[in-house]
């Protein structure tokens, strides 16, 4: 005890150390700039896990003809990956995006500490034996949950931590892909971190220094190597569009297909079942098409690089189509419908990934596709390169899946080093947005927040809603009125308590009723009506009632509607909570909204 009470000390006094000798916005700085270094040190690491098994359980395969292996391994790394989630991890951890915006929003940019590392080694395993998902998704949780609790040990209030966890987020996409910019794009497009002069500078910091230390580590190459074919033409523009609204159709597949998925898994409770039903599904679909394995970016490599024909072909190495060159784009096409049910069987089998890997996969696919076809038939009398149109389609993707259209822009400018296609990466990504929001008004990380009101947005409004807590705004009762107490026991209970209105309940505190102390002070006082009225006489109806897992969208709504200033909140089976009171629903917010304000 003593032990512990010396070394709580010793923190004690550096945290006063460091207010002393350090500005909370210099110690922010500090802290953005540790943050970059240890979310460069995990997506490194993730990285070299995945090759390094990837490479041990494939070196050997024979590229002339199908591998039953393909069989095996997949479930073997679904498998693996749901014992340790289950027995070591013992919480759920799929999602990484989605959890960071619920911490945001709902958990004061709270995420758990065993999020620094238990995404690096789930997704290690899942990817690294052919599960066909991505493995950035969870180094953006990584991060994020470095920076959240690296703000925790040093006590910062909830907006540091929220800048914090932008913090990590951004330097993982920077460290993981090279790509400082989209970091930082990311992080105000897909997270809703608002961009200000005091958020800026330590965003900046981390990105870099992810950046910086992935270069150092692996080199300045850009992640995919890319040879434009052609620079910019005007009269490709009707392609270019063209390109954007297929892309656009393609994320609403992808998005649409694995939403309805991932329903049909939530149906099952028992693991092994979902287990048998991924793993089955993934491994017949790796077996058939092995560009399904892993990844997928041997894929993109190729068709981006491919010299024509003949390199092209060599997709379909490993497979039953192998030697068919005819079947190529039907090979693709299948690749291009499929990769949703591999993606989706992953996760809901067990496993551990993201989609970032799939959307830039499913985009080179559906890109590749297109100016082949368009080549093929000479529309427009016009050729397009159909590298060019590859690099342009995993933009559409990004942008599409993700509703980020500057992170789509800059992440594959980036990723290749394709800044000369500026124009056109701008013409997909803005036409692939605008065709997706026609049909699904969120992304496929924020639509299941943004129906339960749990979603943080730039609308400074909703946002200062979104981030208010209903348990903050509760007054807890502990005082409890039955209908068949009479006056004179109210009266007891009201002179012993501060409070003006009371809950009526019956015998499972189901809510039945409210007493106003202002309805019954002109007879309070009267003790020869003691006995002659009960509580179920003189209570009143609520003019509404709220639900504990109601937003506060809801409750806000709800007494304007009613224009009361009290109103009782109950949980699913009507057992009554609490009451929340106007008044304190206001001071919370005029609170939270100089914090946000405050720059």
């Amino acid at each position: 005890m003593k032990a512990e009470q010396t070394e709580l000390t010793i923190f004690e006094r550096l945290l006063l150390w460091r207010r002393k000798h350090f500005s909370e916005r210099t110690f922010i700085l500090m802290l953005s700039f540790m943050v970059g270094i240890l979310t460069a040190c995990a997506a490194l690491i993730l990285k070299e896990l995945i090759h390094k098994i990837q490479f041990f359980l494939t070196n050997q395969f024979d590229a002339t003809g199908s591998n039953w292996l393909y069989l095996v391994y997949p479930v073997i790394g679904i498998f693996l990956t749901g014992l340790f989630v289950r027995y070591v991890v013992k919480d759920d951890i799929s999602h990484g995006v989605t959890k960071i915006l619920f911490a945001i929003a709902q958990k004061q940019s709270k995420i758990k500490g065993h999020n620094t590392w238990s995404s690096v080694l789930a997704s290690a395993i899942t990817i690294g034996f052919g599960g066909s998902v991505g493995a950035e998704a969870p180094i953006v949780l990584t991060g994020s949950a470095i920076g959240s609790n690296l703000g925790n040990i040093f006590r910062m209030n909830s907006k540091t931590l929220m800048l914090l966890v932008g913090c990590g987020a951004a330097g993982a996409v920077s460290g993981i892909f090279k790509a400082p910019i989209a970091g930082l794009v990311f992080t105000l497009e897909v997270l809703m971190i608002d961009l200000t002069m005091a958020s800026l500078l330590p965003l900046l910091i981390s990105c870099v220094t992810a950046a910086g230390l992935t270069f150092a580590v692996s080199g300045t190459g850009t992640v995919f190597e890319f040879h434009m074919q052609d620079a910019f033409r005007v009269d490709r523009i009707p392609a270019y569009i063209l390109l954007g609204i297929f892309c656009g159709l393609v994320s609403l597949y992808f998005t649409r297909t694995m939403n309805s998925l991932e329903d049909i898994f939530r149906k099952y409770s028992n693991p092994y079942m979902k287990l048998l039903i991924g793993g089955s599904i993934l491994s017949i679909l790796i077996y058939l098409l092995p560009s399904l394995y892993g990844e997928g970016y041997e894929l993109i490599a190729l068709l981006m690089n491919g010299n024509g024909p003949e390199d092209w072909n060599s997709a379909m190495e490993n497979s039953l189509f192998y030697g068919h060159g005819d079947l190529l784009l039907l090979y693709l096409a299948l690749v291009l419908l499929f990769k949703v049910f591999a993606s989706t069987a992953t996760n809901g089998g067990g496993g551990c990934g993201g989609i970032f890997a799939p959307s830039l996969f499913l985009g080179c696919i559906s890109g590749f596709i297109f100016s082949r076809v368009w080549n093929i038939n000479s529309l427009m009398s016009v050729y397009v390169p159909e590298k060019n149109f590859a690099m342009l389609g995993m933009c559409g993707l990004m942008s599409g899946v993700m509703h980020a259209p500057l992170t789509g822009i800059f992440l594959i400018a980036e990723l290749t080093g394709g800044y000369q296609l500026f124009m056109p990466l701008m013409i997909v990504s803005v036409c692939s947005y605008l065709t997706i929001i026609a049909f699904e008004p969120h992304s496929i990380y924020s639509m299941r927040l943004a129906k339960k009101g749990q979603l943080l947005t730039h609308h400074k409004d909703r946002a200062i809603l979104t981030l208010m807590s209903l348990d903050t705004v509760i007054d807890k009762y502990d005082e409890y009125l039955n209908p068949q107490m009479n006056l004179g026991e109210l009266v007891r209970i009201i002179s012993s308590s501060k409070r003006d209105v009371f809950p009526v309940v019956d015998k499972s505190n189901v809510l039945i009723g409210i007493i106003y102390l202002d309805d019954v002070r002109h007879i309070m006082f009267r003790q020869e009506l003691y006995h002659r009225f009960t509580v179920g006489e003189l209570m009143k109806e609520y003019p509404a009632r709220l639900s504990i897992n109601d937003s506060m969208d809801v409750v806000v709504a709800t007494f304007d509607k009613t224009n009361a200033w009290t109103l009782p909140v109950v949980d699913d089976d009507g057992v009554f909570v609490g009451f929340i009171r106007k008044s304190k629903v206001f001071t919370n917010y005029r609170q939270l909204l100089a914090d946000l304000s405050d720059d």
